[in-house]
């Protein structure tokens, strides 16, 4: 992985269209591109990490001017990855954020925000982890460079019991890889005090099909003609496959009496 510091020009972007998923008004991101390099994301194909080192002065000039909204943190590239651990830019910017009162929705798998809690119990916080198997042996596939799925339930419980709002994202599901661990992966975030579920289906655009459908010849073979028939003619699986699994989901959430959605 290779790292390069540069100066950007914009850092706190409005969302145009209402934010669904996530809730949110304006996206932030210290970090361009990310050392988890999961199988499943547009960002693990650049091996070159871009610190934003003039963030905090950005947001500082930016956030003056905007309404009030929620901030999504690390709406494309973790914010927590291993680099923040040098820089802090993520911490210096929740510090500008609890400034100025806005609330913030952080998108991440690392237990590293376990740092900031101090400063995220004195925010209208919110934060979701992305969980999307719970077997070691497929997150080492997927997922290499990001905290196991096990650290990552102990950060939900962490951040729960300091009273943050917390749930978790299976995004992206990946289908015949982890419908069986659903359940599963829904108890147990439950369990360490998890309050909401969001869920999305991987999408396959353009290179991405390519190189995903390599990952399954060698990871997965038996599992490649199911996936070309599934996105045939379209970077989404079919919507018969999207409306089972959305109906196997609501049933789960409502068994385990969690939110599937941000509330």
């Amino acid at each position: 992985m290779e790292y390069k510091n540069i100066q950007c020009s914009t850092l706190l972007n409005k969302i145009a269209k209402k934010d669904k998923l996530f809730k949110g008004d304006y996206t932030l991101d210290p970090y361009q591109n990310c050392e988890f390099g999961c199988a499943y994301c547009d960002s693990a194909y650049d091996k070159t990490v871009y610190i934003k080192t003039n963030a905090v002065q950005q947001l500082e000039q930016k956030i003056k001017t905007m309404q009030k909204g929620t901030i999504i943190l690390g709406s494309v590239s973790d914010a927590y990855q291993r680099v923040e651990e040098k820089y802090k830019l993520t911490r210096n910017l929740l510090e500008i954020i609890k400034q100025y009162d806005f609330p913030v929705h952080i998108l991440t798998k690392s237990n590293l925000i376990l740092r900031d809690i101090d400063l995220l119990t004195k925010i209208s916080s919110m934060v979701t982890i992305t969980i999307i198997t719970l077997d070691e042996k497929t997150s080492q596939i997927l997922e290499k460079g990001a905290p196991s799925p096990t650290e990552r339930l102990k950060t939900i419980k962490q951040l729960s019991e300091a009273g943050i709002k917390t749930g978790i994202s299976i995004i992206p599901i990946l289908p015949y890889i982890v419908e069986n661990e659903l359940e599963e992966i829904i108890k147990s975030a439950n369990r360490d005090g998890a309050e909401y579920v969001l869920y999305k289906y991987l999408e396959l655009k353009g290179d991405q099909k390519n190189i995903f459908i390599e990952l399954l010849e060698k990871y997965y073979p038996s599992l490649v003609e199911k996936y070309e028939e599934l996105y045939k003619n379209s970077y989404m699986p079919r919507d018969t496959y999207v409306t089972k699994i959305n109906n196997d989901l609501e049933k789960l959430c409502k068994k385990y009496e969690i939110k599937n959605r941000v509330f």
